[in-house]
């Protein structure tokens, strides 16, 4: 590919708009423009990148003996109706009207219609196992589209659904995925880890997120020291906390103080010089069934949405409405708590035998001192693991290593779903003695635009995107220092036509440009190997090869060149 007819608006700046650094980096290297919040054209360099990811997932989903089809991006409300997931998924369900008034919405994701599609062709055990994929574009109307592609509106991704007639069979299948999501992403060049995560809003008993690596990424991951065990902080598991100083407090009396405007356990604690460890945080919530609750969990600690629906056996939770709150507690939002609350009540496993705690008194501007577990409040209180993890937590699977936190960034997921999306649209086969039983289902997804946005998150510098090779739009790019130097040009030219004829295409850069132009250009695409062609160089009988990851530069015979970048590009 020649740079002088290459559509590849590069700029010096970056973007206004843009928040972290593979947003600017895309925009500034022209691979990607907004033209609407959260929705993107890809330009040339960016699709070639989009496409590397796309044929790595799709060579691995065939390995692993999915089978491709194509599913409308349009779908009808009533196979989302028969879900119930059209009320539940919320305002990030892009819904429309055809000219006839009948609903649809733009396929966040595709359970309904891929359960639709084997419903209609499945009737005995004998045509299952099933596995279909697709890629396809997504759109999901993210309350606040940012950071590019990393959480744009319209993303390009990889969905996967198994079906089969027993969970161990799907079971099996999960695993089998899990393996190639492993060799996907190895091969992608990326750092990664593989954590147990919360299902969500898709639904199901198990799910694997695979992180990406990086500083800048959304999510904290908790990942032991001695062992493989890894999962996203609000869903790491914990163990029996051990005795400490608030537990072995000596039992005072109980007694109501005024905290006039304090509500927020730092006011409170900050008011009453306690420390914050010494509080129980109370918070409402209410269930998928309408009713309250109260989960308690320390005052220094995070409660886990996930593990409260967890220790509820309830698909959702959300916080309740300052309505609801003085319902239940009588007080306004920040003065609950546990003592004498006529509700169902959760707390944290930390704070069985607690004494000597504070906590809201369910009454306007007080708080209570000296709560003590068993004494004050208890009967009817389930316990359970309710906190996000920290940092030295110790890890309950191996019993020997500590949590270390990383940054993540979320790019593919794998559910085990079970009966859910089956029961609910009647996706049912014959087993070999005719009985009628659902199907068994399992979920696996890729974000191919995020993956891309993860790559350049992970490995960048100060003058522009690192890509790894496979990724890379072009494996190398080709310089000729000057134009008007016969030799150096034909050279270039002949280094091109080898490595064509090995099976790469070079990017050329035969601008008529200043080389030190060309070469700024050069790291901000970021091509992993750059050749330069030069008259000094040729006068040795060498050009020079740099890698873009470390900097190291090589001088390479020219005969010996082809072979040379074939073998380093792998």
């Amino acid at each position: 590919m020649r740079f002088s007819t290459l559509f590849a608006p590069t700029l010096k700046d970056d973007p206004t708009d843009a928040e972290v650094v593979s947003h600017k980096l895309l925009v500034r290297a022209g691979m990607i423009r907004q033209i609407a919040r959260g929705i993107y054209d890809y330009l040339p360099l960016g699709l070639r990148v989009l496409k590397n990811v796309e044929n790595i997932v799709r060579e691995e989903m065939n390995r692993a003996g999915a089978q491709e089809l194509l599913l409308p991006a349009v779908c009808p409300a009533e196979l989302w109706q028969e879900s119930k997931r059209w009320d539940v998924y919320g305002k990030e369900l892009l819904r429309l009207k055809d000219r006839h008034e009948r609903d649809f919405c733009i396929g966040p994701t595709h359970e309904e219609v891929i359960t639709d599609v084997v419903r209609s062709a499945v009737r005995s055990y004998r045509d299952l196992p099933l596995n279909l994929y697709q890629v396809q574009t997504k759109f999901r109307d993210e309350i606040r589209p940012r950071f590019g592609l990393m959480r744009g509106r319209e993303f390009l991704m990889k969905d996967a659904y198994s079906f089969h007639t027993d969970k161990a069979d799907c079971e099996r299948e999960y695993r089998h995925m899990f393996e190639a999501y492993e060799r996907i992403f190895r091969r992608c060049g990326l750092e990664f880890r593989a954590v147990e995560a919360d299902t969500g809003a898709i639904g199901g008993s198990l799910s694997h997120e695979f992180q990406v690596l990086a500083d800048s990424g959304e999510d904290a991951i908790a990942a032991c020291s001695a062992c493989s065990y890894a999962a996203n902080v609000e869903l790491a598991a914990l163990g029996e906390p051990t005795p400490d100083a608030l537990t072995e407090e000596v039992s005072v009396e109980l007694q109501r103080v005024a905290t006039p405007s304090q509500r927020t356990v730092e006011d409170v604690s900050s008011y009453l010089d306690l420390p914050v460890d010494r509080f129980i945080k109370t918070l409402i919530f209410e269930k998928d069934d309408g009713s309250p609750v109260a989960a308690l969990v320390r005052g220094d600690q995070t409660l886990s949405e996930a593990k409260l629906r967890a220790a509820l056996g309830c698909e959702w939770v959300r916080l309740a409405e300052a309505d609801t709150v003085h319902e239940v507690t009588g007080a306004s939002v920040g003065f609950a708590g546990p003592v004498g609350l006529d509700a169902p009540i959760v707390a944290d496993l930390s704070l069985h035998g607690i004494r000597g705690a504070a906590s809201g008194a369910n009454s306007d501007d007080e708080h209570l001192v000296g709560v003590e577990h068993g004494r004050d409040f208890g009967t009817g209180v389930t316990f359970a693991d309710l906190r996000e993890a920290v940092a030295g937590d110790r890890c309950p699977r191996c019993g020997e290593g500590t949590y270390a936190i990383h940054r993540g960034i979320e790019v593919g997921q794998v559910f085990y779903l079970g009966t859910k999306y089956s029961n609910a649209l009647g996706a049912t086969y014959l087993d070999a003695e005719g009985q009628t039983k659902p199907i068994e289902m399992g979920c696996y997804g890729i974000g191919i635009s995020r993956t891309m946005a993860a790559a350049i998150e992970q490995s960048h510098d100060d003058d522009g995107i690192i890509w790894p090779q496979p990724l890379s739009p072009y494996p190398v790019e080709i310089i000729p220092v000057s134009l008007t130097d016969a030799a150096v040009v034909e050279t270039a030219e002949k280094l091109d036509a080898a490595l064509r004829e090995k099976g790469h295409e070079a990017l050329v850069d035969d601008r008529d440009e200043r080389a030190g132009v060309k070469f700024k250009d050069a790291d901000l695409i970021g091509i992993p190997l750059r050749v330069t062609v030069g008259k000094k160089g040729l006068e040795k009988g060498i050009v020079e090869l740099k890698h873009r990851a470390d900097g190291t530069v090589e001088e390479i015979p020219i005969g010996e060149a082809p072979a040379r970048l074939v073998e380093k590009i792998g």
